[in-house]
């Protein structure tokens, strides 16, 4: 269960602020659907119009990262993280580009792996090698 509002549609029809996000969401996804992240966080319009600017400079805009790569790399931090919903928000965008369920499937061994190494890693506190300090 939430713990904050989802606005609703005709909610949102009565904040422009949250109605000009919500319209942007909708022309740069070219979908109708609106998710409940952005509903929960349209009861502050200037966050919702923060963080929906951020996602488009990060995750939409062209950069040197494919789109797939990066939905995926969200996947994995979200894992990290421990956000069930950014977790399958995301593996839904990574399979709407395009990733197979062999690329999951992988993705998913090396998350598991890297947590493994990371705690091995943090629980001997071993010291970073020379050879990978930036000079």
């Amino acid at each position: 269960m939430a713990t904050t509002k989802l606005l609703s549609d005709a909610e949102v029809e009565k904040i422009p602020a949250v109605k000009a996000v919500f319209d942007d969401i909708r022309a740069t996804r070219k979908s109708d659907f609106v998710n409940n992240f952005w509903r929960g966080l349209a009861n502050d319009p200037a966050s919702l119009k923060r963080t929906w600017e951020q996602l488009k400079t990060v995750m939409v805009a062209d950069s040197a990262i494919d789109p797939l790569t990066k939905e995926m790399i969200y996947i994995a931090v979200s894992t990290a993280n421990g956000c069930s919903y950014c977790v399958h928000s995301h593996t839904a965008a990574a399979r709407a580009k395009g990733m197979t369920d062999v690329q999951h499937g992988e993705l998913v061994s090396i998350i598991g792996l890297a947590g493994q190494t990371n705690h091995l890693v943090t629980a001997m506190q071993i010291p970073v090698d020379p050879q990978f300090e930036v000079k």
